[in-house]
């Protein structure tokens, strides 16, 4: 079994090169993991297919919205 790297993923140009690079240098199928925390901007979807089409295995976007705002926001404001 190839082995395999998490890459945490923006959609930015910085880490859909690396998707690519880190294929290379290791060898290793790329799991590119994007997380919803609400910041608005770009379409999900569209970063996930992003991460596809720059070579990754397989492109994972994660709904972490309510753990952020409860984790995060919330204890920030109290």
């Amino acid at each position: 079994m190839k082995d395999r790297i998490v890459l945490a993923y923006s959609g930015g140009l910085d880490t859909s090169v690396a998707i690519g690079w880190i294929a290379e240098e290791t060898g290793a199928d790329v799991i590119a993991v994007a997380g919803d925390v609400g910041q608005g901007g770009e379409d999900l979807e569209v970063i996930r297919e992003r991460a596809l089409t720059c070579g990754a295995a397989e492109s994972i976007v994660l709904d972490l919205r309510d753990e952020f705002a409860d984790d995060f926001c919330l204890p920030a404001l109290q």
